[in-house]
């Protein structure tokens, strides 16, 4: 089940009628459970299987940790958590990778082996929900947070259906504690939600789907080889989609929470008004860069070991970032170029340390920050490295005669909407979405969200799937 699809809109309906009831608290989160199980079970009823084990193992796990009465126990009940978890997230979305870069390299040492196919399926947001759990035992274990008193609660947090499948990836300390005391959303909470909703679908359904999503899969999903032009714009069509895809999502996911009378935190803040790389990770994906810097790159040893070892824990950390994305080397790539501008950017801030950037140089340095994010963004949306040089060949004018193949009115409609992005990020660089809506006119937030809506019925089509529930 997907935001973007009618039957959501009836299983919303039902869910929100349900919610507002006079009915005991017990009983709602209850009904919310239930529906959260049934819509994960909408892809594949078996995996709902899987929430249940990653569910009861942590429960058990950190209250078993709590109780022990050694360090080493202590570990002990830690990684049965973190074996659990990443021991399904590597079977079901690392084997056949793993297996087939085996078998890639197995000749480097004079192997023969071809490796069979086991057709594995990967469960739609397994990367989401166990980065969630583990942030439950693991903040225990750190002793950052308590155990949960209430199973119903965790479970809740657990599946709760606005961030189960693609984020954003909340920590129980920021919703558990919800859902202690009953919860529903006053008017003024009903109607924002509705209109983050709206916004967020229309980021998805007609930006990304019905206008970029095609530019992009002329140039990527072509055996053939593109020139200058639509290299660079279907790069940038790129960078446009996958943010209004995600952002859409992660928008729509929040406003669904505050129909219902929760909070859930910002997980984009305007990323490509970013000047420089370290602002970017700081607006982009919100909640999952927090979580490597928490749970990755501090443990690797952050930056209190020398520069060094901090270029080593950033490189690291952004390298499994990249993995994390997808079981493809060109993922870490994407990940590694990444930790490269992060290193990078710490050497010149090093370097030129004291030196204070006039208006000019900042817009120098953010145009700089979106032009590299786009040559990252070519791994990220290539399928092989093959694709991935043959657009970046494009880009430097190294194609040859590749015949062009988009049509103007593609390229002019990118142009704009990339271009309207970029102004709307810089604009709100400094402002969030909640401040701007606060200082405008009634009469323009009501007519901008009629015609966000109507477009959203007009453009809707088949329900797409976002871009990260592959992730």
């Amino acid at each position: 089940m997907v935001f973007n699809s009618l039957i959501f809109i009836v299983f919303f309906a039902i869910v929100l009628g349900l919610h507002s009831l006079p009915l005991p608290w017990k009983l709602k989160k209850t009904n919310l459970l239930i529906a959260s199980y049934i819509f994960y079970a909408a892809w594949n009823p078996p995996f709902v299987i899987l929430l249940w084990v990653s569910t009861v193992v942590d429960w058990f796990a950190a209250r078993a940790l709590v109780n022990a009465e050694g360090q080493w126990q202590r570990r002990a009940w830690m990684l049965v958590s973190v074996i659990a978890n990443l021991g399904m997230l590597g079977y079901f979305k690392y084997g056949q990778f793993l297996v087939d870069s085996f078998a890639a390299a197995a000749p480097l040492i004079g192997l023969h082996y071809v490796p069979p196919r086991y057709d594995i399926v990967l469960p739609v947001g397994i990367s989401f929900y166990t980065f969630a759990t583990m942030s439950y035992t693991l903040d225990i274990y750190l002793r950052r947070a308590k155990p949960a008193t209430n199973f119903l609660d965790y479970a809740l947090f657990v599946t709760f259906f606005p961030h189960l499948v693609a984020g954003p990836i909340m920590r129980p300390t920021e919703l558990v504690p919800q859902f202690a005391t009953p919860r529903r959303a006053s008017a003024d909470q009903l109607r924002f939600g509705l209109a983050l909703m709206t916004l967020g679908l229309f980021q998805k359904v007609v930006l990304a789907d019905g206008f970029l999503g095609p530019v992009v899969e002329t140039v990527y999903d072509s055996d053939k080889p593109s020139g200058w032009i639509d290299s660079w714009i279907a790069t940038f069509a790129f960078s446009g989609q996958i943010f209004c895809d995600f952002a859409g999502y992660s928008t729509t996911a929040i406003g669904v929470a505050l129909c219902l009378g929760f909070a859930m935190p910002d997980n984009f803040r305007f990323p490509y008004a970013s000047v420089g790389f370290s602002d970017f990770w700081r607006r982009w994906h919100i909640s999952l860069s927090s979580w490597l810097r928490d749970y990755l790159y501090i443990p690797l040893g952050g930056s209190r070991h020398g520069e060094l070892r901090t270029y080593a824990s950033l490189m690291g950390t952004m390298l499994i970032g990249g993995l994390w994305h997808g079981a493809n080397w060109t993922f870490v790539v994407w990940g590694g170029l990444h930790g490269a501008y992060l290193c990078g950017e710490r050497l010149l801030r090093k370097l030129f340390k004291g030196f204070q950037a006039g208006p000019i140089a900042i817009a120098g340095f953010a145009l700089l920050t979106f032009l590299l994010v786009n040559i990252a963004w070519v791994f990220f949306r290539a399928k092989t490295f093959g694709k991935a040089w043959s657009v970046l060949a494009g880009m430097i004018g190294a194609s040859g005669d590749a015949a062009p193949r988009l049509a103007a009115i593609s390229i002019g409609t990118t142009v704009a909407i990339v271009a309207a992005i970029l102004a709307a990020h810089w604009a709100m660089r400094h402002r969030t979405l909640e401040a701007a809506i606060g200082r405008t006119h009634p009469a323009l937030i009501t007519a901008l969200w009629a015609a966000m809506g109507f477009a959203v019925i007009a453009e809707h089509g088949t329900g797409n799937a976002f871009i990260y529930f592959a992730f």
